[in-house]
């Protein structure tokens, strides 16, 4: 399975900030200094990455379809798990790597993205997006859901889309294997 797959990365001092470390202030959404804000438009499936007003990141996500979808409000990150895996049925151990949860149960996770709503209501992206996000965002990250944001009219036309719903699903042995959680190649992955 080859994927072609690109995202707005528009910020590369944001490398060099995330390999220099981080600081915390009090639970506060702050890193390496800097506060960051996650906002997911689940018009148009997209996640914006944004320090104040500046976008670092903007990548394509999948969210809830309808009867499940991806809550609506303002949130904050709760919890961060790079090996989760999902607990019930359907599909009980199926990975959901770099896991950041933004209310109980809802979270921003990797897995195959699709041109239609189409999760149980957490939001998919990329493996490499995911992981960007999962090296951005802390415990106390801010998280907006809205049906539209402003960002959608500036950058979302930007944000190359794909559509995995055609892809093969990988063998079984390598989605329960400890491999499935190997990082992809990024200067902005690091341990947290």
């Amino acid at each position: 399975m080859k994927i072609i797959f690109r995202f707005a990365l528009l910020a590369i001092p944001v490398a060099l900030a995330m390999l220099t470390g981080c600081g915390t202030t009090g639970g506060s959404a702050y890193k390496g200094g800097r506060a960051y804000h996650v906002k997911l438009s689940k018009g148009t499936q997209t996640v914006y990455v944004m320090e104040g007003d500046r976008l670092l990141m903007a990548a394509q996500a999948n969210v809830g379809r309808g009867g499940a979808e991806t809550p609506s409000g303002h949130f904050s990150i709760i919890n961060k798990d790079k090996t989760k895996r999902r607990a019930s049925e359907p599909d009980a151990g199926y990975p959901m790597a770099y896991w950041c949860e933004f209310a109980p149960a809802y979270g921003f996770h990797e897995g195959f993205v699709w041109s239609t709503p189409r999760t149980h209501g957490c939001v998919r992206m990329h493996k490499e997006a995911a992981a960007r996000l999962y090296a951005l965002v802390q415990i106390g990250t801010p998280v907006d859901v809205a049906a539209s944001l402003p960002e959608n009219a500036k950058y979302a036309k930007d944000v190359m889309r794909i559509d995995q719903s055609r892809d093969p699903d990988p063998p079984r042995s390598l989605l329960m294997s400890p491999a499935w959680f190997k990082d992809p190649p990024g200067p902005l992955l690091v341990d947290q």
